[in-house]
C-alpha cells in the first residue's frame, strides 16, 4: 500500500474568502505568496492573515525557499519587501497618532 505524499498541496477557501492551507507543498506555497504579494502590493503579514499561516511562515517561504525554486519572482517580490521594510516607520507612526487621537 502507497502511504500519502506529506507534501501534497491542498488549500480550502473559508467563509471569509482566506485561503487556508492545510498541507502544502512548500514550493508552491511559496510562489502563491510570492504572487499574491506582488499582485497586491502587501506586507508580510496581510500575505500571513490572508493565508492562514503565520508571518514567520511567510518570511521563512520568500526568503528561503523562494530564491531557490524561482529566482526571478524573488527578485520581484524582494523589491516589495524592501519597500516595505523602508516605510514601515511611517505606518508605525501613523498608528501612533491615530491611537492617542482616539480614532
Amino acid at each position: 500500500m502507497l502511504e500519502p505524499d506529506a507534501y501534497t498541496f491542498s488549500c480550502e477557501r473559508t467563509t471569509t474568502g482566506s485561503v487556508v492551507f492545510v498541507k502544502g507543498n512548500m514550493e508552491e506555497r511559496a510562489q502563491e505568496l510570492a504572487l499574491y504579494i506582488i499582485e497586491n502590493k502587501t506586507t508580510v503579514r496581510a500575505a500571513a492573515s490572508r493565508f492562514g499561516i503565520s508571518k514567520s511562515t511567510v518570511h521563512k517561504d520568500l526568503s528561503e525557499r523562494l530564491p531557490v525554486i524561482n529566482r526571478g519572482l524573488y527578485q520581484q517580490v524582494k523589491e516589495i519587501l524592501n519597500e516595505n521594510k523602508a516605510e514601515r516607520h511611517i505606518r508605525g507612526g501613523i498608528a501612533t497618532r491615530k491611537k492617542y487621537k482616539g480614532e
